[in-house]
């Protein structure tokens, strides 16, 4: 049984609020229904249609969007219906029914360079998962359908995933110009196709959710939790555009050393030192002066 968590988002329409899951809830399609016979195919629509201020709903990927009528504030309902979607996917309720024929979506890649020589970017124009998950080796993509096909190709090292992009890292026996057409093209088929990139019911998966997540921070002291913030704000955007990501490790406060983790085109890049120390290091030491010194890369 998979176990689901909702989370809400606000819109820049104020009568549209996205109810946000930790998996996905359709195959890189969306739905838009607007009212409860048009939703024939999606029991989950239909339940929603009877509280009497939702007027539409949109399905898609890992969000369920409701615009409502102005009988009601959304701050007012929108805890109860986040509880009502929560549990109704967790009780196993159909999102769409099967006989909703499984159709292709349009579905575009583009390859994008990184600061790493060894790593290319493939952005997609869907999202593709909800949480980071970085692969080093073919033995960890049990749960993991896409990363396990890209390891067939030879010159694959490791894959890394986030968001919309894949970041793969290649041997250098390969050269970028005689396989990125090949890449690009299998990753942008494989997710036209509708196929699974991530099984939502891997233990990974859960480890990952905003739940679990949140758990692990409140654990942590509060000089740590201040770091973890200032990762998440200044940094992460940052790498993550270069196909990358950075994760907070550890903090020692008798050596105000700060260790992290780096992913994806961070992992062995020629830059990423320069990056640590001229950088983060010195944002680090500015933001939260007395408390920090050092930052150190634990794999990299």
């Amino acid at each position: 049984m998979k176990n689901y968590s909702i989370s809400i988002k606000e819109t820049t329409n104020p009568t549209i609020l996205k109810f946000e899951t930790d998996q996905f809830i359709t195959q890189h399609e969306s739905f838009e229904f607007n009212n409860i016979d048009e939703a024939k195919s999606s029991p989950l629509a239909q339940q929603l249609f009877y509280l009497p201020f939702v007027k539409k709903v949109y399905i898609s990927g890992n969000f369920i969007a409701i615009e409502r009528y102005n009988i009601v504030e959304w701050k007012d309902v929108q805890d109860e219906v986040a509880t009502q979607i929560e549990d109704y996917l967790n009780s196993g309720g159909a999102v769409v029914t099967s006989s909703e024929a499984k159709k292709k979506v349009p579905v575009t890649v583009y390859a994008e360079s990184t600061p790493n020589p060894s790593v290319l970017k493939f952005v997609a124009n869907k999202k593709l998962v909800t949480k980071y998950h970085e692969f080093t080796s073919i033995d960890e993509t049990a749960y993991a359908p896409l990363a396990n096909k890209l390891f067939h190709f030879p010159f694959v090292k490791s894959v890394f995933m986030e968001e919309n992009f894949v970041s793969i890292t290649k041997f250098d026996v390969a050269d970028w110009n005689d396989i990125t057409m090949e890449l690009r093209e299998f990753i942008r088929s494989y997710i036209e196709n509708g196929e699974a990139i991530i099984n939502s019911d891997a233990p990974e998966v859960k480890q990952k959710s905003d739940q679990h997540l949140d758990e692990q921070y409140e654990q942590k002291d509060d000089v740590s939790k201040e770091i973890i913030n200032i990762l998440e704000e200044y940094v992460k955007p940052a790498v993550a555009s270069d196909g990358g990501n950075i994760e907070f490790q550890s903090y020692d406060p008798q050596e105000k050393k700060v260790k992290v983790i780096l992913q994806g085109a961070c992992s062995g890049c020629p830059s990423s030192t320069f990056t640590l120390k001229n950088g983060i290091e010195n944002m680090l030491r500015e933001m939260m002066k007395g408390k920090v010194e050092t930052v150190e890369a634990i794999n990299g």
